[in-house]
């Protein structure tokens, strides 16, 4: 007869504990999720501090050097297909450099538009919904099917617009939400004071809010106001938001790190447009505006030297009319909404029609990367 088989036992004894967990920080996200079930140490491993911070920067990292891929990341949330009536999902599509788009994800939000949720900002995989009659805010990692319930708000008078921007602090590997508040003069009293805009700063390691001072020009201490139709974009380590004040429009940026607001001047020219948005153009900030004339033009104002107002450069390409414009990709396509979500390249006069019914969209936005990460396994509640 033959001899009994023997069971081959895998025991993390056999294998020292940093080669395990350098081994585990290498994996993608559902694996390690289904590895929390193995053992109580792995998953308290899995699930601590260390762990998923150095899983996070490795995944950062990662996704950095795919960028020679050319794939470029575009994002919408909309009425379900698959789900009930009042539930929606984020879909995800990849595009490379050939324009083939190739939808790689569907995620059940955690909460939907009719219970007064909306997406308002993302980065690294991580998005910030809000509702629109309090100040209610989550932080949700589709990845991980996790979310929180972020901790109170301390400034909650009534202001016009609150904009939200999240950042990823690189010095302090955390996440930070900026809560800019702003009003304009109330047509009871046109003539009265200006009422300041005011902000705060959310830790997500502390979960905590913090009032930062706003100032950026002596001779203007307001900043005005911002739309909240005007999102945050972060780039080169500060948050970017169109402000309006009676001098004219400027970018009003603010550093992560530092914590500290500052005011860039945008080119004269560009002020005469109906619809204007910031982005990131082929790695540099830029300002697209679209024109009022008959024949639609696009000018792509493009800041050569980060920072300089002399280095804007502008570059003007004729364009399909376009109802709304959501802003531009990395490789310099634009996407937007005619009758159904369209993905543009100005340059090459190509239009590809994405088959999505603008009537079911709630939001859209665009990455050069779209990280999986353990953020907030360590304390988000979970969507059934």
């Amino acid at each position: 007869m033959s001899q009994p088989t023997k069971k081959l036992i895998l025991s993390t004894e056999c294998v020292p504990d940093d080669i395990v967990f350098d081994i585990l920080t290498r994996l993608p996200v559902k694996p390690l999720i289904r590895f929390r079930c193995v053992s109580k140490s792995l998953n308290s491993t899995i699930t601590s501090r260390i762990f998923i911070t150095t899983h996070f920067k490795l995944n950062e990292a990662k996704s950095l050097s795919n960028k020679d891929s050319h794939n470029d990341y575009l994002l919408y949330t909309s009425k379900s297909e698959y789900f009930s009536f009042n539930e929606e999902e984020l879909v995800a599509f990849v595009c490379n450099r050939d324009h083939i788009l190739t939808e790689i994800s569907r995620f059940k939000t955690p909460f939907c538009f009719l219970d007064g949720y909306f997406v308002n900002c993302f980065c690294n995989g991580i998005f910030c919904l809000s509702r629109y009659d309090d100040d209610t805010i989550i932080c949700w990692n589709p990845s991980i099917r996790k979310f929180k319930m972020l901790a109170p708000a301390l400034l909650t008078e009534f202001f016009s617009w609150v904009t939200l921007g999240l950042a990823y602090n690189s010095q302090n590997n955390d996440f930070k939400i900026l809560r800019l508040m702003c009003s304009q003069k109330s047509d009871e009293e046109p003539d009265g004071p200006d009422r300041p805009a005011e902000a705060e700063v959310y830790t997500l390691s502390t979960d905590s809010w913090r009032k930062v001072v706003i100032s950026v020009d002596s001779s203007e201490p307001n900043i005005g106001y911002v739309y909240h139709t005007s999102p945050f974009i972060f780039f080169n380590g500060a948050l970017h938001c169109i402000a309006f004040t009676n001098n004219g429009r400027f970018i009003l940026s603010f550093e992560v790190n530092d914590e500290r607001f500052h005011k860039i001047m945008l080119p004269q020219d560009s002020l005469d447009g109906y619809q204007g948005c910031l982005g990131v153009f082929k790695g540099l900030l830029a300002f697209i505006v679209l024109s009022r004339d008959i024949d639609p033009i696009c000018d792509i104002w493009v800041m050569k030297e980060y920072g300089l107002v002399e280095s804007w450069t502008r570059k003007s390409v004729p364009i399909d009319w376009i109802h709304s414009l959501f802003g531009v990709t990395d490789n310099g396509e634009l996407f937007g909404i005619a009758t159904e979500l369209n993905l543009i390249d100005p340059e090459k006069n190509l239009n590809q029609n994405i088959l999505v019914s603008k009537r079911y969209i709630r939001w859209v936005g665009y990455a050069s990367n779209f990280m999986e990460s353990l953020v907030l396994l360590d304390g988000g509640k979970c969507i059934l």
